[in-house]
């Protein structure tokens, strides 16, 4: 390690710095960063809160940096990781989380990665993942969430459990559809009188749990229902729909996908061609359609069927964070 580099971090654990700026150093190996290797150096960081080497050559991180229990802001992008080390997800202040342009898969997560509850911020763009676990539900405070240039071929109804998440980024992979509960991002129910279960009452209606309603409000149900895409017929409310939607008082998810400040990219994926002609109408009609009932079916038919994902177009191995290390550079 250079001499400036060690003292760089001598320096910040003098001073108890909250930040150290790694950046551009051509490092390849995170031993080599003396107080970043072995406790107790590591552990002596008490209060860092800012950690970033973005665009090195580290292949991997030591297990000791989930000891740095301040860390806010971890900066990783541009890196060669294949993996990331055991207890990763015990950082119990993490907020922001870049691991954007590496060699990343869904196997590459430790066990407990889902467990970074305070994530505000996840960058997984440019990696390998082709499955988005399951488990992404679980980081309900997420609102920026960056999956693109992967190799996904689906996305988890999970997903839609996100419900502070502000920008969503999934453009150029490999997906044909949209998990209904998608549009949970798109549209909620609008006033104090749903409380914080507006999701488990949506869900409720969809299965005709009418018990389910024993403390909602009755004025808000019929809107509910509207909301839900229950139809005349379907429930002894049959009348409330002669209202159309002008009844419902919703206001737009955080996910604003209408106003000035898109946040929703999709581009370059192999729609399915119902999907494909919606985004042609715009993303509003996108989801106003994964929404329906006739989309819940045919998603359901698809999943079913199980068809053969559509082939990889982007040749990855030409990637920088692939490429051999210079004997300089080892």
């Amino acid at each position: 390690m250079s001499k400036s580099l060690k003292k760089l971090v001598e320096e910040s654990r003098e001073k108890n710095q909250p930040e150290v700026d790694m950046s551009d150093r051509g490092i390849s190996n995170m031993l080599d960063v003396n107080g970043l290797s072995v406790p107790p150096n590591i552990a002596e960081l008490k209060n860092l809160e800012v950690l970033n080497f973005f665009n090195n050559q580290i292949e991997e991180l030591p297990t000791q940096i989930s000891s740095l229990q301040k860390l806010k802001h971890l900066n990783l992008g541009m890196n060669r990781l294949n993996t990331l080390p055991r207890g990763f997800g015990s950082l119990p202040a993490l907020e922001v989380l870049d691991l954007t342009y590496n060699n990343l898969n869904e196997n590459s997560l430790p066990g407990n990665f889902f467990y970074l509850t305070t994530l505000r911020a996840l960058y997984l763009s440019d990696n390998d993942f082709e499955i988005l676990p399951p488990d992404i539900g679980k980081l309900t405070k997420l609102q920026i969430l960056s999956l693109r240039d992967n190799d996904l071929i689906s996305l988890p109804k999970e997903i839609g459990e996100l419900t502070q998440l502000k920008e969503l980024h999934i453009q150029g992979n490999r997906l044909t559809v949209l998990p209904p509960e998608l549009a949970y991002l798109y549209s909620r129910i609008f006033g104090t009188t749903l409380g914080p279960w507006w999701k488990q009452a949506y869900d409720a209606v969809q299965e005709k749990r009418e018990s389910s309603f024993s403390h909602c409000p009755m004025d808000v149900i019929p809107e509910l229902r509207i909301a839900c895409g229950v139809f005349p017929g379907d429930c002894p409310w049959s009348t409330v729909f002669s209202h159309g939607p002008r009844a419902l008082k919703t206001q737009r998810g955080n996910l604003d996908l209408t106003g000035q400040k898109q946040v929703f990219k999709a581009e370059n994926n192999p729609w399915v061609t119902p999907i494909a002609d919606q985004f042609q109408l715009g993303v509003s009609h996108v989801f106003e359609y994964i929404r329906s009932e006739t989309y819940k079916y045919l998603y359901g038919r698809h999943m079913q069927a199980n068809p053969e994902p559509p082939k990889k177009n982007n040749d990855k191995s030409k990637k920088i964070s692939r490429k051999p290390l210079t004997a300089k550079n080892k």
